[in-house]
């Protein structure tokens, strides 16, 4: 469910920049670049970072996963806007697995880009904390090595509302594991850490039906780009980037700078946000003048953004079911348009020529 809007998103995001501890000159080389230039130049920024061992990384979570209190943050059982079923403590030495047979047994370390597709022995992927996780070890189990995705009809939920079932978003349709909405963005950034990290760097490596080495499939592109979107970098994951520059000396740019995503796909091509519902189009794309947005529902709101994310056209309260945006007095480029109904949110690249 999309439950934030893109207002809330370039506010926060703001907020994040004012929070972040970036160390001055870091993205010095990195400025001003778009596309393939920009991620070529930000995987030499983080690259060649300092490497822990994996056994290590059980003390390192205390600083980079803490709730507080040495509570473990587990994204697979945290219930931001309530109280968690169950939490684990880092002083507690039993908390840690060890061996579990149920939901809130213990907790252990969860590749959120699983070790198969990227090979085990594969260093130093293997110990990156970028995308490594304290888990329950139960659900860690239960999500496996399957793709994350989307669930509507789940043949098994955990106790904080992740999700396993068959993938209902666009493009994939196999088994998936769905976290809960407040860590999506969360797991997309560490996805497009990722990608950025280990550019050039993953031949060998296995991939899975949601990658092609360090590469995001389109769908899984789509997938995350919309979780990223919906899901604003949060105080956590600033502090969580800041706490790992100090153990791995390497930074994750999207979380300093989540607008280069926009700037590294869009300019590649790679972005061809997918529908979210199938009974609205939006026709002439790409354009010189004009769309038509036609919709079976009705609209309620119309929002276009440049690539900066700021706003350049707003329909509020629109209340009918086709109407016309005028693009004749934008620059040429890319765009993102959100269509908002009763029922949903559609987003779709806009390129005016």
């Amino acid at each position: 469910m999309m439950k934030k809007t893109f207002n809330l998103f370039f506010f926060l995001l703001l907020f994040c920049f004012s929070k972040a501890q970036i160390p001055q000159g870091y993205y010095d080389s990195a400025y001003g670049l778009n596309g393939l230039a920009l991620k070529v130049a930000l995987h030499n920024i983080i690259k060649n970072h300092t490497v822990i061992s994996y056994s290590n990384l059980d003390n390192e979570f205390p600083s980079t996963d803490n709730m507080g209190g040495n509570i473990v943050w587990d994204i697979y059982s945290d219930v931001p806007s309530g109280t968690p079923p169950y939490t684990f403590s880092y002083a507690v030495s039993s908390d840690q697995c060890g061996n579990y047979s149920a939901e809130g047994d213990c907790y252990n370390k969860e590749h959120s880009w699983p070790q198969s597709w990227f090979n085990s022995t594969s260093i130093p992927t293997y110990s990156d904390l970028f995308h490594i996780y304290p888990t329950d070890g139960y659900v860690n189990n239960r999500r496996s090595n399957y793709p994350y995705g989307e669930v509507s009809n789940p043949t098994w939920s955990s106790q904080n509302g992740s999700k396993l079932g068959p993938c209902t978003f666009p493009g994939y349709t196999s088994t998936v594991f769905e976290p809960i909405d407040e860590f999506k963005g969360d797991i997309a950034r560490s996805y497009f850490y990722i990608t950025v990290r280990y550019y050039s760097e993953s031949s060998s490596w296995p991939g899975s039906s949601m990658t092609t080495g360090s590469e995001l499939k389109d769908w899984a592109y789509n997938l995350m780009y919309q979780w990223h979107i919906n899901d604003p970098v949060s105080q956590k994951e600033t502090d969580r980037n800041n706490a790992i520059y100090a153990i791995q000396h390497n930074r994750n740019p999207f979380i300093d700078h989540p607008e280069w995503v926009d700037s590294i796909l869009h300019p590649l091509g790679i972005l061809n946000i997918t529908k979210i519902q199938n009974n609205i189009s939006v026709y002439p794309n790409p354009t010189d003048k004009e769309i038509v947005i036609s919709n079976n529902n009705l609209m309620t709101d119309i929002v276009l953004f440049n690539a900066l994310g700021q706003e350049v056209k707003t329909l509020h309260n629109v209340g009918i079911k086709q109407t016309k945006l005028d693009l004749s007095d934008l620059e040429q480029g890319y765009y993102l348009l959100q269509v908002k109904s009763e029922k949903s949110i559609y987003l779709q690249k806009i390129i005016k020529y």
